[in-house]
This record gives structure tokens, sequence and C-alpha cells, in this order.
């Protein structure tokens, strides 16, 4: 049976993949637009949506948990000021990724992870 073994390993071990994951939401926040490869960015999405819909109430609880995982004073201050209050109506459907052809070193397929206006 399959139970709890939710998500890609991606060839790290989980120390790796929780640090990678946490320097591509930051990035994310930040520039709004990143490019990865595509299971990175299928995976990055699950972690990003979940934040931003935090992001949306702003109260101190929710401030904290995401300083938590950010553990960044500016992105937190962007998704609770700028961001969150973009998604207000919206339940979902916070990012996009789009396919931008392959890496030319090993031939992984690359893509564009962007958080919507």
């Amino acid at each position: 049976m399959r139970h709890k073994k939710k998500g890609r390993k991606l060839n790290r071990n989980s120390s790796h993949r929780k640090s990678m994951f946490k320097n591509m939401i930051n990035s994310l926040i930040h520039y709004e637009l990143i490019k990865t490869t595509l299971f990175k960015a299928k995976e990055l999405r699950i972690f990003i949506e979940k934040i931003i819909t935090r992001s949306k109430i702003h109260n101190l609880h929710n401030k904290r948990i995401l300083f938590s995982i950010i553990r960044n004073k500016k992105n937190v201050n962007k998704l609770l000021y700028f961001i969150g209050p973009r998604f207000l109506k919206n339940f979902g459907g916070y990012t996009k990724i789009l396919k931008c052809g392959y890496r030319k070193g090993d031939n992984a397929p690359l893509a564009y992870i962007k958080i919507l206006k």
C-alpha cells in the first residue's frame, strides 16, 4: 500500500528537498516568475498554493505561520499586503505552469511557474 507517500523525491534526501523548496518559494514570491524543471514546478505549486491561501487572511497567527515557513520578513509582508489580497475572490489556481522546452545538458523538461495577477 502507498499510504503517506505523497510527493516526488526528486532524487534528493528530505533535508535537501525541504531547503530547496524553501529557496524556490522565496524566489517565486520575490520575482513572481521562476524557471525550473517541470517536475519541481509541479511540486512547488502544492506548497505555494497553501501559502497563498494562508496569506489571504491578514492576522498575527497567519503572519507567524508564514514566517515559520518562509523565514524572510520582506516576502511575508509582500504576501500579506500585495499577493494575498489579489486573490480574495479566488478559491485556488493562484499559479500557472508554462512549459518552455528542454535543458541543453540532460534534456530535462523546463517550465516557468508564475503567480497570476
